[in-house]
């Protein structure tokens, strides 16, 4: 009997903790797919809100062999996401990886873009968020930008 109530308790623990982590995990996806739907949707004020303040955005750029990273202002892009614009700005993002410990969260995507069914460029984007009085926001995010080898 005594084996089985400390069974129970352990089987209870790493649920518990289980549950957690997926909690966590769910709420630093919400953040990132607010900033693709605001995107796809022009809604600059959703798009803002999964952004920390100061936060920073960068592309690493290859063109013709040369690898440069290019900083982006992201009160530019929220202004930009909000401007009206013809075609939607659909980027498509499968969540490859999410590591987290305590308030710090690392996130992989693969993502292809499309304007409006157009289809423009795939990449990687990697995120970095924080946990903190707003709940999880994008302190930094990194992309890559290519053409070709798109599955």
């Amino acid at each position: 009997m005594k084996e089985l109530v400390i069974f129970a308790l352990f089987l209870l623990y790493f649920t518990t903790n289980g549950f957690a982590q997926s909690d966590e995990e769910s709420a630093v996806k919400k953040t990132i797919t607010n900033l693709f739907t605001g995107m796809k949707d022009g809604d600059s004020t959703l798009t803002r809100t999964a952004f920390a303040p100061a936060a920073i955005m960068q592309t690493i750029a290859n063109k013709e062999g040369k690898v440069s990273i290019r900083t982006e202002s992201v009160n530019d892009f929220i202004k930009f996401i909000g401007t009206p614009h013809q075609e939607k700005y659909d980027e498509r993002i499968v969540f490859t990886k999410i590591l987290i410990d305590g308030p710090l969260a690392s996130v992989w995507t693969d993502y292809k873009f499309y304007l409006g069914d157009k289809f423009s460029h795939c990449g990687v984007n990697s995120f970095q968020l924080v946990k903190g009085d707003q709940g999880w926001q994008i302190v930094y995010i990194i992309d890559t930008r290519r053409k070709d080898e798109c599955n």
